[in-house]
């Protein structure tokens, strides 16, 4: 796959890691026996990189053709399962590994949208389709109102990680500093929004 940052591997693995341990820790809070958290968890950690695979031609989707993100994910199922307090000590476990996935997983989307020979336009879209959409799926899987149709910063933080991979691909910047830089901002201006309660703003209905 030509064009691709040679970090790619790594960073797409490690971000449907850190879903499938969000995944994996909601649906354990909310009670699912061992298969439902295992399901959860690989869905929530290939359901956005499925969507972008097909959206781009890359068939079949690398989430569902690779056995390692199958491995990965049910790694971190068994994980949040087996040493759950560990992972609890985490403050919000499920928030800190959503955050860590979403920067991650929308460079990568951003990345493989333009290997695959797409515009700056579609991969812009694309890398944050591949972030949210996890994080989609396990809202409505666990019956809760998806984040992303929320006012608080997440589609926005992913479509920022988006534009400077983006961004950077065309002005010639160095694969590593630029994806690092990316995803560093992604995940601290997440973060940072839960931390201080930052939202977009939202409007209420004007009552005659």
């Amino acid at each position: 796959m030509a064009g691709v940052a040679p970090l790619f591997p790594l960073l797409d693995l490690a971000g449907t890691f850190a879903f499938a341990i969000s995944g994996a820790v909601a649906a354990r809070q909310r009670g699912l026996d061992g298969f439902g958290i295992v399901a959860i968890a690989f869905t929530v950690a290939c359901g956005g990189g499925v969507v972008r695979d097909l959206c781009i031609g890359a068939v079949p989707p690398a989430g569902l053709a690779d056995w390692r993100y199958l491995a990965v994910a049910v790694t971190a199922a068994l994980l949040a399962m087996g040493a759950y307090r560990l992972v609890e000590k985490l403050a919000q476990p499920v928030l800190v590994f959503d955050a860590i996935g979403l920067g991650l997983f929308a460079v990568t989307g951003a990345q493989k949208s333009l290997a695959w020979g797409h515009n700056a336009e579609v991969a812009l879209l694309l890398g944050m389709v591949t972030a949210v959409g996890g994080g989609v799926a396990r809202d409505v899987l666990l019956n809760r109102v998806p984040v992303v149709l929320q006012r608080e910063i997440y589609a926005t933080a992913a479509l920022l990680a988006a534009g400077i991979e983006v961004g950077g691909q065309l002005l010639g910047w160095a694969d590593s500093w630029r994806s690092a830089l990316a995803i560093a901002l992604c995940v601290a201006w997440r973060l940072l929004s839960l931390r201080y309660q930052w939202h977009l703003p939202r409007f209420s209905r004007r009552r005659g």
